[in-house]
């Protein structure tokens, strides 16, 4: 299916169930993201991947490992639009470069910081098994400081972000001006 059926909608364009998010982003971002008006089409999405990706934000996991649950999925799924975002974000957390470099795969694995190399495993784990993750998977996890809240956490984060890295693929939303610099 071409690209094309999807519409880069403006708020006087998107569907009414649309323009609140999208004017909630725009006022957050400063801008209204290409990707936010691609996936406006469908009130649904937009809604939903919102919802899903507050909750995410509000888990019990820290900011660094939301992080890498976000950029493993995005880079898995080959989300070039989410890497983008999500290597800003790390910018501005004031990442190690060789975390970013190594969640971008432009360095080998493992992550730099055994804690985060953990839940990357663990995200992987769990896409890999569909949720069926081994006892010393599950225990590594845990040895490393993360709980069993932790885990359906990351379970979580997989659903949010592939709702995002499949339909952000599927519109081809391309990555705005704002971001370039992290492409």
């Amino acid at each position: 299916m071409p690209a094309s059926v999807f519409t880069d909608h403006t708020p006087e364009s998107a569907p009414a169930a649309s323009r609140p998010a999208m004017a909630a982003v725009t006022a957050k971002q400063g801008y209204l993201p290409t990707g936010v008006a691609l996936l406006a089409t469908s009130p649904e999405l937009l809604n939903g991947f919102l919802k899903m990706s507050a909750l995410f934000e509000s888990t019990t996991l820290d900011q660094l490992s939301r992080e890498v649950v976000i950029m493993t999925m995005a880079t898995r799924n080959d989300c070039h639009l989410c890497v983008a975002m999500h290597t800003a974000k790390l910018t501005a957390l004031d990442a190690d470069g060789a975390l970013v470099a190594a969640l971008r795969g432009e360095s080998p694995l493992p992550l730099p910081d055994e804690r985060l190399e953990a839940v990357r495993r663990f995200t992987v784990a769990a896409i890999e098994s569909s949720g069926a993750v081994d006892d010393g998977t599950l225990q590594s996890f845990l040895d490393h400081g993360y709980t069993s809240r932790n885990a359906l956490e990351v379970v979580l984060g997989i659903g949010a972000y592939t709702m995002s890295n499949l339909a952000n693929r599927m519109t081809a939303a391309p990555v705005d001006p704002q971001l370039a610099r992290f492409a």
